[in-house]
């Protein structure tokens, strides 16, 4: 498992919210977990371009940061969902105002990321 060399600095809410936050799936396995899709196997289809690999280690960086709880059933095959614990519900105004944020820029941060890309 990959261990962290430097410490990180945790200065500010920025910081913190990044080193939360850092990871290109979180806040989208955030949303869809709010928007109801509990188990990890709904996550991947709403996420195909990630492993399971990676969204299984993303979803455990949020449950240790607690946004998130992992809930087993005990039956056969094990059935895992997911949810927000309170912390984690405290985040959706602010992943809405990204998103928001998003779809009214859309077309010019298309550009600057196709831009950036062909560069």
């Amino acid at each position: 498992m990959y261990e962290r060399k430097v410490i990180p600095n945790l200065n500010c809410g920025l910081d913190l919210i990044g080193e939360v936050l850092y990871g290109k799936w979180k806040i989208r396995l955030l949303w869809f977990i709010n928007q109801g899709y509990k188990r990890p196997s709904e996550l991947l289809r709403k996420i195909p371009d990630a492993s399971r690999r990676v969204l299984n280690l993303q979803l455990k960086e949020l449950e240790d940061h607690e946004l998130i709880t992992k809930k087993i059933y005990p039956v056969v095959p094990p059935k895992v969902e997911y949810s927000l614990t309170d912390f984690g519900i405290s985040l959706i105004p602010v992943i809405s105002a990204l998103g928001y944020w998003g779809d009214q820029n859309e077309e010019r941060l298309r550009r600057v990321i196709l831009k950036r890309l062909s560069s």
